[in-house]
């Protein structure tokens, strides 16, 4: 079945300019001979005025990198308030009320934040294997819950997590911002429109170069069993004894974080199946090793993952190609590539580019072919019977690019979390919701499975378990 039959170009240009401000070139030309057209998206921040009863207090627990970073983007939201931290780190709530004033609430234990009346919705951003009890404990008591990715950290714990915010009615939005992003929205209408063909593969990376990229997050030097309360941080995993190295690293280790695969990996199924409409791989293998980061972690610093994805009435059947290495000589970067039959299209965390290079309806003769070694008179034959038997000989139809370009200033964090609002005051739907997000993170989990185990893992992207 083709999923680009019925998508004619012209309906593609109106659509594709519908959301954009165009700079250069004028709209009829999106795809003629103007190589290299750039067209700015933009989305102005809102600022509507909300009272009393609208405003929503807020509390962030674990103020690490991404709590500050979380809580820092959902205050430019108009109506929302911080009430409260907690933190596990006494130099991290002294910085939060450097930061945000001495008279918020702090405390080192979540519990106490629940019991908040004044707290209507709480951003979770702390080590990977308390984001599922913490979660359930939110919506059950009552409180609407931004999670940081990946949503849970084990295969088997997402099943609850779906199912508390079933019964709670909650708003549970995952914090992977790239789902909220206008060019990730833009690469969807283009994918849509059809005008790339039948989906045939994928290729994504996302690599880093350096220290920080490879976790080796800076240490305090007051750190010690007094600042840190380590026995909390351990919780349900394994009992040792106080290292500051896990709690400050923790993404190092399997013991509370997730890898390479939880913490990126799921940055980019994200992007993905917003894009497609995926829900999901149903196989998954994946390969890497620990080459050179041999800091005294028990993850590898460099995975990748094939994943084929089953034909749905969004997309046809489809590979992708996955890879996340920490020792890029090359200086990083990253890209996710959806490749089809007809073009590509190459989005990236600020523009997204698309390409036609449509597949010829015939195949052709010579060139690097057996045409060429016939004898003269059965050339002369071939070029009859072929010109006879293929009347429309249209060559290969390749059309410049363009590149959609989010306008300078533009923040996907800022409209991720406004949605994350909007589903609180408006009641509006949530993309990243609970099954959403294991919809993302089951795949790389099970790509953690994959590798450590060395073996294919068969997966349901609809209930979003492991088969078998």
């Amino acid at each position: 079945m083709s999923h680009s039959s019925g998508k004619s170009r012209r309906s593609f240009i109106k659509k594709a300019l519908g959301t954009a401000i165009i700079t250069g070139a004028a709209p009829t030309s999106v795809f003629s001979a103007t190589p290299n057209q750039i067209i700015e998206l933009s989305q102005e921040k809102s600022h509507v005025k909300y009272g009393a009863n609208d405003q929503v207090n807020i509390a962030v627990i674990g103020m690490g990198i991404m709590g500050f970073s979380n809580l820092e983007t959902s205050l430019q939201i108009p109506g929302v308030k911080l009430v409260g931290v907690c933190d596990l780190y006494s130099g991290h709530l002294e910085r939060a009320k450097e930061l945000y004033g001495n008279g918020i609430f702090t405390t080192r234990d979540y519990r106490e934040v629940l019991e908040r009346k004044d707290v209507d919705a709480v951003i979770i951003a702390t080590s990977d294997h308390w984001h599922d009890r913490i979660s359930i404990d939110a919506m059950n008591k009552g409180k609407h819950v931004y999670c940081e990715k990946p949503m849970v950290h084990r295969l088997e714990e997402g099943a609850a997590v779906i199912a508390t915010q079933k019964k709670t009615g909650k708003v549970l939005q995952v914090g992977s911002q790239r789902v909220s992003s206008i060019v990730t929205q833009k690469t969807r209408e283009i994918f849509e429109s059809g005008i790339i063909g039948d989906l045939v593969v994928v290729e994504t990376y996302m690599d880093r170069q350096g220290g920080n990229g490879a976790w080796q997050y800076s240490i305090p030097t007051d750190a010690n069993a007094g600042t840190v309360d380590w026995d909390r941080f351990i919780g349900d995993a394994p009992k040792v004894a106080y290292d500051p190295v896990r709690f400050f690293r923790w993404r190092n280790y399997q013991d509370y974080g997730t890898g390479i695969a939880g913490d990126l990996f799921v940055h980019l199924f994200s992007g993905l199946h917003t894009v497609t409409s995926s829900k999901g791989p149903n196989r998954i293998y994946a390969t890497g090793g620990l080459r050179y980061w041999k800091d005294g972690r028990d993850v590898p610093d460099i995975i990748t993952g094939l994943y084929d994805y089953p034909a749905s009435d969004k997309h046809s059947a489809f590979t992708l190609q996955m890879r996340v290495n920490f020792a890029d000589g090359s200086r990083g970067g990253e890209s996710l590539k959806i490749i089809g039959t007809d073009g590509a299209i190459t989005m990236g965390w600020g523009a997204v580019k698309v390409v036609r290079n449509k597949t010829p309806k015939y195949p052709g003769f010579g060139g690097w072919d057996t045409f060429n070694t016939f004898s003269s008179a059965q050339q002369k034959e071939y070029e009859k019977w072929y010109k006879a038997n293929h009347p429309d000989p249209a060559p290969e139809m390749i059309e410049p690019g363009t590149e959609y370009r989010a306008s300078e200033g533009y923040d996907a964090n800022y409209d991720h979390h406004m949605n994350f609002y909007k589903g609180i005051r408006e009641k509006a739907t949530i993309t990243e919701d609970a099954l959403f997000g294991m919809r993302a993170a089951g795949p790389a989990l099970a790509s953690n499975k994959s590798y450590f185990e060395k073996k294919i893992v068969n997966w349901n992207p609809e209930t979003a378990t492991v088969i078998g």
